[in-house]
């Protein structure tokens, strides 16, 4: 087992790491900006170090000096948790070979399923369903391109292959539009990620969004850990998830979960993952896999009863898978709500000082978050401050209870999203369940 773990991360996640860490007696290194110096976790990790200014690039982008403050303080491992490094390959690849071990998978398999492209390709190989499209990276031919939009059926969605966050892609509706569509996204995709490169899928009209959660060891070794619904977006970006998925037949969720184990195995999947899809008319469409640990993992642990950041880190040290699928059973319901500093309704950041934080409490109630009265949210990275997560022992408890918790809670001095999850928690469609992708934006006006 590791003796010393770097944090390269900040805010909730970079806390929740390193009471894992604290746990399992594993000794913390926090890294972090000038503006961050009186983080939660900074203030009880064994070892800090500034690693930058506050911009990210310098900081917690910068490889270099996450890696010397490795070096300098002989952490032996770093965990990345989610956004920043967490699925750069580049960075994956240099921890590495400077001797250290990245606590995810490896650099080449981030590479594989980093790209939409040859993600696609592994998944069909190992019988993963995924969305009819163009199987590959689009033709240069315009005949070409409008000849498989035809085969797929319009509407169709053009997407980056480096995309992600919701970045990268384009419907088209009409075959007069395609040509066009397609020039756009490359050129836009190009800017954004340093890759030209786009492809094709039939664009599904009212799916949800349903993923997998996965833990495999890299050695032959692989269970899930059921589902969750995500559909609750905005802009691409998720709100409040919930576990397991609503509404899904048994043998249909079964089987797509168990193609998930099956193509972990294949890959030489190593850690946590999440396979993303596309549900609709009891068919799921992979779209992407995420190769780290999700923001929104708790509802997952409050189902399973498992840890899946301590898991992360003994398969990621060498050992063996310590669960069996027989180990894992799905017991009740949980639901996430996301807390932003934003307003509720514009949804325009709101830096500024926590003067009062008071967090809810009861049974089944679980609060992450690095807050603490008189903390100053920085203008300078994502707005999300807290996770409010709620179980019980079925779907109409654990959503009384997030209602009880959402009323509890005081963050004063900013404005946070909070009416707006009170306003999702007691919303009638929602309470049935099984919104699809777009409820949130039709409901807000977007």
């Amino acid at each position: 087992m590791f003796d010393k773990i770097l944090i390269a991360n900040r805010g909730e996640i970079a806390l929740r790491i390193l009471r894992a860490c604290k746990e399992m007696g594993i000794a913390t290194v926090a890294v972090h900006s000038l503006v961050d110096r009186n983080l939660k976790h900074v203030r009880l990790a064994d070892e800090s170090v500034c690693i930058g200014p506050n911009p990210s690039p310098q900081s917690y982008l910068n490889v270099p000096a996450i890696i010397s403050a490795m070096e300098i303080t002989d952490a032996v491992a770093v965990h990345p948790g989610y956004g920043f490094l967490a699925e750069n390959a580049d960075f994956a690849e240099q921890v590495q070979k400077s001797g250290f071990t990245f606590i995810g998978p490896t650099a080449d398999v981030i590479r594989l399923m980093g790209d939409k492209v040859s993600a696609i390709a592994a998944m069909k190989k190992a019988g993963v369903p995924t969305v009819p499209g163009s199987d590959g990276p689009l033709p240069d031919s315009r005949e070409g391109c409008l000849e498989i939009a035809r085969k797929v059926g319009y509407p169709v969605i053009i997407k980056a292959a480096s995309g992600g966050g919701g970045r990268g892609m384009r419907v088209v509706e009409r075959e007069a539009d395609l040509v066009n569509a397609i020039a756009i996204t490359k050129s836009e995709a190009q800017a954004a990620f340093g890759d030209a490169t786009v492809y094709m899928e039939k664009f599904l009209q009212n799916p949800r969004h349903v993923e997998i959660q996965v833990m495999s060891d890299g050695q032959g070794n692989a269970v899930h850990l059921g589902d969750r619904d995500c559909s609750l977006q905005r802009r691409h970006q998720k709100v409040l998830e919930e576990a397991p998925a609503p509404g899904i037949p048994d043998a249909v969720r079964r089987g797509v979960q168990e193609a998930c184990v099956q193509a972990c195995i294949e890959i030489g999947y190593r850690g946590a993952g999440t396979f993303e899809f596309l549900y609709e008319d009891q068919n799921f469409y992979f779209i992407e896999m995420n190769t780290r640990i999700q923001v929104e993992h708790p509802v997952t642990e409050m189902v399973t009863g498992i840890d899946l950041i301590k898991e992360q880190i003994r398969v990621c040290a060498g050992e063996k898978l310590s669960l069996t699928q027989e180990d894992i059973v799905i017991r009740g319901h949980a639901f996430e709500c996301r807390i932003n500093a934003e307003d509720p309704r514009t949804f325009f950041p709101c830096p500024g000082t926590v003067n009062n934080f008071h967090m809810p409490g009861g049974f089944g109630v679980r609060v992450d978050s690095h807050l603490y009265s008189g903390y100053s949210v920085p203008p300078n990275y994502d707005s999300m401050i807290a996770k409010v997560i709620t179980h019980g022992e079925d779907r109409d408890t654990a959503l009384a209870r997030m209602r009880v918790a959402l009323s509890e809670l005081v963050v004063d001095g900013i404005k946070t999203n909070i009416p707006l999850q009170e306003e999702l928690v007691r919303d009638e469609a929602f309470a049935r369940g099984g919104v699809n992708i777009h409820y949130l934006e039709k409901k807000l006006g977007l």
